[in-house]
């Protein structure tokens, strides 16, 4: 690969935690089945974490900020500290520079690691995560679920079947 792997950026639904829509219930927080040993892996070789991820139910109304923070905090007391947080509360139509697939919060999550882009690994379910990554300049690897199109898949550098195989792509 030549390049050092020196963070991992997750995406949180459907990624790191099972995705349930518009979760404001920490209760209901599920972690995938190979996320603790999948970041165990990553933390073990001193690299960096970190989770972007696209809250649009704030936008809507659906849930509060304060509410997406508690999921987001059940999700650390599952799955341990995470490096960075980077959360859009934008709607789709809102325009924002942060929302996936823009580059925004693999930027900003680049920034508060003072990392370049080209030293991270994004790692996310659906293609607006990948898209994310290559125009931030950061690599990807695509981990499948039920919402994943096929198109989706097929156009994917570096797909995974598990967070686990993700995260050995990336340390590799």
């Amino acid at each position: 690969m030549g390049r050092q792997t020196k963070a991992v950026l997750f995406d949180r639904d459907g990624t790191l935690i099972k995705d349930v829509p518009y979760n404001g219930d920490p209760r209901r927080v599920e972690p995938v089945p190979t996320a603790v040993h999948a970041l165990g892996m990553v933390r073990a070789k001193g690299i960096r974490t970190g989770v972007i991820t696209n809250q649009s139910g704030v936008a809507r109304k659906l849930i509060t900020a304060e509410e997406v923070n508690r999921v987001n905090a059940r999700v650390e007391q599952l799955l341990g500290a995470f490096d960075t947080w980077q959360i859009c509360p934008h709607g789709p139509d809102d325009g924002c520079a942060c929302r996936k697939p823009a580059p925004g919060m693999v930027l900003a999550a680049c920034a508060a690691l003072n990392l370049s882009p080209a030293e991270v690994i994004v790692i996310g379910d659906i293609e607006n995560d990948m898209t994310a990554a290559h125009n931030a300049g950061a690599r990807s690897v695509l981990v499948p679920t039920a919402v994943t199109r096929f198109e989706e898949i097929k156009r994917a550098a570096v797909t995974a079947p598990t967070l686990k195989a993700a995260v050995d792509w990336a340390l590799s």
